[in-house]
């Protein structure tokens, strides 16, 4: 039996428990997480530089997955755009059953391998591109074909599954392997494997972003200025990387149409708008090689 399917000793008597006892119990079985992911590090690792490699040549990332999995995929590509400003069509969240299964449970989709095939399929992968595969069992159907069929194409494949020796992982270019071990809840893998699933997506695209420059230092320097808050943190990114004036960073901010790194380059080297967007240009926008 899978683990993940596995029924945990430790919470034979969840019904018998207090509100407090079982909220302890969840407590404790989240925190042997990280040490999980902690072992999965090195293929992280590989799959962020498999991935980055791609996406430097003008490839795309597809997260494909079912249930909870292809949710948590689904949010992570959606979150790319304002947080790092990639175009739209550079990261994508497929998940089984299309856009109703985000707010619905649609659980016969996962077992449909041909609509697997065809959702990635129809997206027209190639070489340059890398498909990322997510199952907390690592045998769901719908995504062991879109990477079956990405594999035929010569796309990177990696999947990330929280069972040892499975088909996902066997199949695939870099596999992730996080074991949590079985669920407070016999089965229910939206808690644990959700949580290792979650932390392993944070990793993968924060540093896919950082390695294609959209970082410096520790700041979002792509961000997309869309609301009163990130005006905030916007004038503040530009204020104190571009060494001026709170005033100043809000005025070249206003110049340069709310973008964050040209406002830097403007402040930092007394340029103007044309200058800083060629340099930026020239660099494939790493600041670090401006600055």
């Amino acid at each position: 039996m899978l683990t993940t399917e596995q029924s945990n000793p430790d919470t034979f008597n969840l019904h018998e428990m207090s509100a407090f006892d079982i909220v302890r119990k969840m407590n404790a079985e989240d925190a042997t997480i990280s040490n999980s992911v902690q072992k999965a590090l090195p293929e992280i690792a590989s799959a962020v530089e498999l991935i980055t490699d791609r996406l430097k040549k003008g490839g795309r990332l597809f997260y494909i997955g079912a249930g909870t999995s292809g949710r948590l995929g689904v949010m992570d590509a959606s979150e790319c755009p304002p947080t790092f400003g990639t175009k739209p069509d550079m990261v994508h969240g497929i998940i089984s059953g299309g856009e109703f299964a985000l707010g619905d449970a649609l659980e016969l989709a996962e077992d449909d391998r041909n609509a697997g095939k065809e959702a990635i399929q129809n997206k027209n992968i190639n070489k340059l591109d890398a498909v990322f595969g997510i199952s907390a069992s690592g045998t769901t159907p719908f995504v062991l074909a879109a990477l079956e069929y990405a594999r035929a194409q010569g796309t990177g494949t990696i999947g990330l599954a929280c069972n040892e020796h499975s088909p996902l992982l066997e199949r695939v270019d870099i596999g992730i392997c996080v074991l949590v071990g079985p669920e407070i809840l016999a089965g229910s893998t939206r808690l644990k494997a959700g949580t290792a699933q979650k932390m392993v997506l944070n990793m993968l695209s924060t540093t896919t972003m950082i390695r294609l420059g959209k970082v410096y230092k520790n700041r979002m320097v792509d961000l997309q200025v869309t609301n009163k808050k990130l005006v905030r943190r916007a004038e503040q990114m530009v204020a104190e990387l571009g060494e001026v004036s709170l005033q100043t960073a809000s005025k070249l901010l206003t110049q340069t149409g709310n973008n964050v790194k040209k406002a830097i380059v403007m402040a930092r080297l007394g340029i103007s708008s044309e200058e800083a967007e060629k340099r930026i240009l020239d660099s494939r926008g790493y600041l670090e090689k401006i600055l």
